[in-house]
């Protein structure tokens, strides 16, 4: 485990520890319970899930292990939350760089952890989804796979997702970007979606926020 631990660039002893017991637990309740033992000191709990996010994008098939692992770490402590997010938008600024399996891998993953509510979709505020000039071939691809995850789930569930960052002003340019990439890239591409998109754009203009 060492070895394979060395070989995916696992550098540190607290990342080693954090990619040991996640690859070689039982369930990711074993995993959950293992990772509170590590007990890893300052701010090297901020390991775990930048290990869990690179475990799940090197996989050769996706593996939603991760997802729920990382939905019950978000719940246990919110700091974790944060740690992902951040791990998350560094990712988005490798996608030009980024192979296609692993983008597919990291926009499956952010379509459960946003479908289980662990985040939200302003998870993707780091990102200009208004702005053609910065939407490059892979950025486009990444997040249309990403919105067509999306919309693979229950229209109740879509509805929700998309919900969640209605009203909020701040959330008020993210709204319009997802809004224009879904209808350009998303719907544009693939009118079978329509559908999903005309309950999107409702949830996103939903002024009472309400969630059915």
């Amino acid at each position: 485990m060492l070895q394979l631990a060395a070989s995916q660039r696992m550098n540190t002893d607290a990342r080693r520890a954090v990619f040991c017991v996640i690859m070689s637990a039982d369930d990711y309740i074993d995993a959950f319970e293992k990772i509170l033992r590590l007990d890893l000191p300052g701010k090297q709990d901020r390991e775990i899930m930048r290990v869990l996010v690179e475990c799940c994008l090197q996989e050769k098939v996706f593996n939603k292990y991760y997802c729920v692992l990382a939905s019950k770490l978000c719940s246990y402590d919110k700091n974790h939350k944060f740690t992902l997010q951040y791990c998350l938008w560094d990712h988005f600024k490798e996608l030009e760089s980024m192979s296609l399996i692993r983008s597919m891998h990291l926009s499956k993953f952010v379509a459960e952890m946003v479908a289980s509510f662990s985040l939200s979709l302003a998870v993707l505020k780091s990102v200009d989804l208004n702005d053609p000039v910065h939407l490059n071939p892979k950025r486009i691809m990444h997040f249309r796979m990403l919105f067509e995850a999306i919309f693979e789930f229950p229209n109740k569930l879509v509805w929700n997702i998309f919900t969640r960052i209605a009203v909020t002003p701040e959330y008020e340019s993210l709204r319009s970007g997802i809004e224009f990439f879904i209808r350009k890239y998303v719907v544009g591409v693939q009118k079978s979606l329509a559908s999903k998109f005309k309950i999107a754009r409702k949830a996103l203009n939903n002024v009472e926020g309400i969630v059915m």
